[in-house]
């Protein structure tokens, strides 16, 4: 198996947004000077052949032509496009020309984006020598690696446009061993690149210093022609790009940087410690709106001491069927007949006892018997659990009794290999191998030797192995094959064969404990990151059995499977490595057998994120680790101004738990748009919003006061709390269901039952399944002139303008006060607003035709015609405001584009059609957000709305409704604005008033067409030409409804 690349928006915006800083900088190739070729003596020249046998030219970066002003002005122009803050000037420091920073998220491809950067440096500017500086030697291997594996990609297809660069990287590990490298460096006229870790780095860059690499890189060598290393590598002027750059210190880098005469310094990393001039930034809410990252569950534990006893007990599930009362399955300790005590894991009834099931443990002995009515299921809000007769209340998922590490241990691991086997089974079928990954911290607990140093196997794996058969044991019980292959072949699988470890090697070959880096959590360990990334892409591999690995925790920065589903961290929780980097190795999207990467584009926007799911098996409390693993996202996340927008309520879904233990055992509260418009009138006349969207002061400072809520109409009052969570939730700028909660019992089987068998729906199905092709055909004059009717009826700019706040310093200040920033009052009445008078292009110079024409996917040509055609007055509007002009022009002429598309799609019947296996195939879900019904041809439904959860309790209540189902993602009509997916099937009875037996709907909160997007009323236009006006799919009726009566009135009607 091979990675597959591909063009990403996001990598070439973040290209771009460091390319574009030099525009209008000359491309001068290959710029060579006359190198120190230094002075030899005929022994001497043996150790280095290269440098005696050349010509003596070197070629380095050619210097920067552009002064500071117009540097300046490329880069405003890239943060206002980006919406950045705008640098007021260059960032003033010794690395060159700028300092430029690039904000990525981990997991989304740093490497990558600067690998592209370098090329296209070169192929803009000709600047073709790079140092890579990196914190460690694990992000030092991994990035030699992605050279390697990125060289024919970036050869053949890396550049915009689907071209090669037709070049590859020179590039090298500095060695202060090594002296025909840097020769070479500074001779080549190819792109080179140096790579050099920190420690390497800050060892050999200090001058005076008594190290011996220090010694060799400032002193002049015979071997090397008596010259100088520094002065070689200096002489190129090398462009220097920064790799974690808040990991490697301070001023000795720094000191080490200025020394290399850099022409310019890039950095990239996803926390910037130092702020320099940020160009562009994709932080961890963007990385993760955009889909570009896995999304989170947390499964998390708590253990709880009992007074006075050790009795273990864990709750494992709670076991519900249709002719039994609910039963507890616990892992308790009993007294075997040999008189040891073993772990047991059994199914009790109420009125059971532990005490007697245990043999009679004395620490059981305290009423440790169920109680009547003593066994709760989960409810839609709360999990299970189990109360004994003592009062003691045990939840599923919690440990009671028993702080042994071991114990603890083995709850982690048993539920790793549960989500792991959960989960294996959807991704199986999708080709997708499923690893899960165990940091451990001491590697006796995995592998020991004994006195003839022969392997043996530790703590963890002897545990693993138990637990690994066992849960299979469970996992298959009475399951039989469903054609896909994959229970059959889970049997033939032993806990034995299914794991491997990954540790630092002795010189007898001996697993051992990762050395640590001074004052570090990490490992410098080189060859077992060689290792680690050697195996990279055979794990992936289902001819590799291994799907089970553990590796020692200070080597955690070398693992980025991006098929890594579960991460264990066996060891104690401290402060030193944070929630971020604990979840961090595993948020890659994920590829299957091929090496195709599963994001958005693959799977869709519903599915990339239930495939694309990391579970984290915590050590701690659910509530606790996502708290802080949420507050370590904010601390990181950029200033961005988040805006309430007519719409933003109907986004927004808050649950019970969110709005205080008064509300547990609710339901979620959702807003429609008409909700949505009201609250949003009303928080803009209250002043708690301003024109644009911005959250004000006032609200900050009052929050929602009684006489709002009283002005909101009844039922939504009752909603106020909720408006109050969604509001803070945009102040404090929270990763509202960012981390979902792992423990929540799964549907994973969701079978086709009964139901798809009857006539009805067999006759529905095959009218529906088939697959389809369309064209689109229109002109350009027909889109110009609608564009310029939209233009000149809806164009709206807003001017620029500043606002100017007093404030005073208090008389006397604290030391609170200023860590609060509170040492400032603001006076009453001190604030105004006034709009600026000027040309806002401030002298930028700005490619109109191109940007509009880029932003439309149209011809430079249509769009001159466009902007020529609009009314005077409309033009001058992009004096006021250039970007938002462009922006707002754009989206009036993509607007009409597609609703022209719509008006001229034909769509004609493909080969191929849908099978059934789409509705089972998959991945498991939460049972809280299901239904179960009776007249679907599923068990179980998810909808998708508290909308979607009324209309299918009324198709199951209606006698007129004989089947139904809720259609998958999987189901999808092609669109000219993406593919689209129908709601529901329905299949009416025969016999009575209703005319459109056969019905495809569509369920949206509102009738009326005025609060549906562009893209939405596209794509359901489409779909009734196909259903309605083609009738390709017989006598099968299509309608956007918002209740059953919505359906039933059309379904009713004559057309």
């Amino acid at each position: 198996m091979h990675f597959q690349f591909a063009q990403y928006q996001y990598q070439t915006d973040a290209t771009n947004a460091v390319c574009d800083v030099f525009d209008g900088q000359s491309k001068q190739e290959e710029t060579s000077y006359i190198r120190d070729q230094g002075h030899w003596t005929r022994g001497d020249q043996s150790t280095l052949t290269v440098a005696a046998k050349d010509d003596g030219f070197g070629y380095r970066n050619a210097p920067i032509e552009l002064p500071p002003s117009v540097l300046l002005e490329n880069m405003q122009r890239i943060q206002k496009k980006q919406a950045l803050k705008v640098s007021p000037s260059l960032y003033r420091h010794p690395l060159g020309a700028v300092s430029l920073d690039v904000e990525m998220e981990t997991g989304t491809g740093k490497t990558f984006v600067y690998t592209k950067t370098i090329f296209e440096l070169n192929r803009r500017y000709g600047w073709n020598k790079f140092i890579v500086v990196v914190p460690s030697i694990a992000i030092r291997e991994g990035v030699y690696s992605s050279f390697e594996t990125t060289s024919d990609y970036f050869y053949m297809s890396g550049k915009d446009g689907h071209e090669g660069y037709k070049k590859q990287l020179k590039y090298f590990v500095y060695s202060s061993s090594n002296l025909t490298q840097l020769d070479t460096f500074a001779q080549s006229p190819d792109i080179s690149v140096m790579i050099i870790n920190m420690q390497a780095f800050n060892t050999s860059m200090k001058e005076g210093g008594r190290s011996k690499e220090s010694r060799i890189i400032y002193s002049e060598r015979d071997e090397f022609g008596s010259r100088r290393r520094i002065d070689v590598i200096s002489a190129t002027h090398p462009i220097i790009i920064l790799d974690e750059p808040q990991k490697m210190g301070g001023k000795a880098t720094q000191e080490g940087i200025r020394r290399f005469n850099p022409l310019f310094t890039l950095h990239y990393s996803a926390t910037h410690r130092e702020k320099h001039d940020l160009v562009y930034s994709l932080d961890a809410l963007d990385a993760y709106n955009q889909r570009l990252v896995k999304r989170i569950e947390v499964k998390g534990f708590e253990l709880h001491n009992m007074r006075g006893t050790d009795g273990y007990l864990y709750l494992q599930d709670i076991v519900i069927s249709k002719n039994k009362p609910p039963r507890a399955r616990i892992e308790f300790k009993a007294l075997a007949g040999s008189g040891i005590v073993t772990k047991r894991v059994r199914s009790f009834e109420e009125g059971e006892s532990i005490y007697e099931a245990s043999g009679e443990l004395e620490a059981y002995h305290d009423d440790w018997r169920i109680a009547p009515d003593g066994i709760v299921p989960d409810t839609d809000h709360e999990l299970g659990y189990v109360r004994f007769l003592n009062g003691t209340v045990l939840r599923k998922g919690q440990i009671l009794n028993d702080g042994a590490e071991t114990d603890m241990r083995r709850v982690q691991i048993r539920e790793t290999i549960l989500s792991h086997l959960q989960k294996e089974e959807h991704l199986w079928e999708r080709g997708i191998k499923c690893l899960s990954l165990f940091f451990i911290d001491e590697v006796a607990k995995y592998r020991r030797y004994d006195e003839e140093g022969e392997a043996i196997k530790g703590e963890y794996a002897r545990i693993f192995e138990e637990e690994y058969d066992r849960c299979v044991q469970w996992f298959l019980d009475g399951r039989l094959d469903d054609g896909h292959g994959y229970v059959d072949w889970l049997r033939t699988t032993w806990g034995r064969s299914v794991h491997q470890g990954y540790f630092s090697i002795d010189k007898h070959g001996h697993a051992i404990d990762s050395k640590l880096k001074r004052g570090s959590d990490e490992s410098d360990d080189t060859d077992a990151y060689n290792l680690i990334l050697r195996d990279k892409e055979r794990l992936l591999s289902f001819d590799e059995p291994t799907r089970f690995i553990f590796s020692h925790s200070a080597l955690r920065e070398g693992w980025d499977n991006p098929n890594v589903f579960q991460i264990c961290t066996l060891k104690h929780s401290n402060n030193e490595i944070s929630k971020r980097q604990e979840v961090g190795r595993g948020l890659r999207i994920c590829v299957n057998r091929d090496g195709v990467r599963q994001d958005v584009n693959v799977l869709g926007e519903s599915l990339v994120q239930q495939v694309n799911l990391l579970t984290v098996i915590a050590s701690e409390s659910y509530e606790r680790f996502s708290e802080d693993l949420q507050k370590d996202m904010r601390s990181e996340l950029r200033d961005r101004q988040m805006r309430i927008t007519d719409g933003f309520f109907t986004k927004v879904t808050i649950h019970p738990e969110q709005l205080g233990t008064q509300y547990m055992g609710g339901e979620d509260v959702t807003f429609d748009a008409g909700e949505s418009h009201l609250i949003y009138m009303l928080l803009y006349k209250f002043d708690y919003i301003d024109s644009d969207g911005n959250i004000t002061d006032r609200y900050k400072e009052t929050g929602l006061s009684e006489v709002f809520v009283e002005e909101l109409p009844q039922e939504l009052q009752k909603k106020a709390p909720a408006i109050g969570v969604a509001l803070k939730s945009v102040v404090e700028d929270r990763l509202i269901n960012y981390v979902g909660d792992g423990l929540k019992k799964k549907i994973s089987l969701n079978r086709l039952n009964e139901n798809f068998g009857k006539k009805e729906f067999i006759e529905l199905w095959n009218r529906i399944n088939h697959k389809y092709t369309y064209t689109v055909n229109f002109d350009d004059d027909e889109l110009v002139d609608k564009a310029i009717g939209d233009i000149n009826d809806n164009l709206v700019v807003a001017e620029l303008s500043y606002s100017v706040t007093k404030g005073t310093q208090k008389e006397l200040l604290t030391g609170e006060d200023l860590a609060l920033g509170a040492h400032f009052k603001r006076s009453a009445n001190s604030t105004y607003r006034q709009r600026i008078d000027i040309d806002a292009t401030n002298g930028v110079k700005y490619d109109l035709l191109g940007e509009v024409a880029q932003a439309a996917v149209i011809t430079r040509a249509c769009a001159a015609r466009i902007l020529s055609g609009i009314r005077a007055d409309k033009f001058s509007m992009f004096r006021n405001n250039p970007e938002q002009f462009i922006a707002q022009v754009s989206r009036c002429i993509i607007r009409q584009k597609a609703t022209m598309i719509v008006e001229h799609i034909i769509y004609t019947r493909a080969d191929g059609s849908y099978d059934s296996t789409i509705f089972t195939n998959v991945p498991p879900q939460d049972e809280i957000k299901g239904m179960q019904v009776t007249k679907c041809i599923q068990d179980w439904i998810f909808p998708d709305s508290d909308g979607e959860g009324r209309f299918a309790k009324k198709l199951e209540t209606e006698g007129d409704v004989v089947v139904y189902a809720k259609l998958p993602r999987g189901f999808r009509i092609p669109t000219p604005v993406g593919n689209y997916a129908p709601d529901w099937a329905i299949a009416f009875k025969e016999g009575t008033s209703i005319r459109h037996l056969f019905f495809v709907a569509e369920t949206k909160g509102s009738m009326d067409t005025l609060d549906l997007k562009g893209v939405e009323k596209g794509k359901i236009e489409c779909a009734k030409t196909l259903f309605n006006d083609l009738k390709l799919a017989g006598d099968v009726h299509y309608g956007r409804v918002a209740t059953y009566e919505d359906l039933l009135s059309i379904a009713k009607a004559d057309k």
